[in-house]
């Protein structure tokens, strides 16, 4: 186990990666609007937050696993999003 400390930097930062894709989730979702985002790109981001969560589940890390989670479903919301409407 980490002390608190470490784990209290982890979850701040993991706050702040996680939260920073929640304005484009939102606009991606209101406006129908994803001509100008990259589907590969997403598609990388995507498998790679994927595997930070299976990463995070191995070693224990709570602050890494919810991240990871939340930050897979706002990704994969982009994805779905970018599919539907292009």
């Amino acid at each position: 186990m980490f002390p608190l400390h470490v784990e209290a930097v982890g979850t701040v930062a993991a706050l702040l990666t996680t939260l920073c894709w929640l304005p484009q989730t939102l606009r991606a979702v209101r406006a129908r609007d994803t001509a100008s985002l990259s589907l590969s790109t997403f598609a990388v981001f995507t498998a790679g937050i994927s595997l930070w969560l299976v990463y995070g589940f191995l070693i224990g890390s709570w602050p890494v696993i919810l991240a990871n989670i939340f930050t897979l479903a706002l990704n994969l919301t982009i994805v779905v999003q970018k599919l539907r409407h292009g």
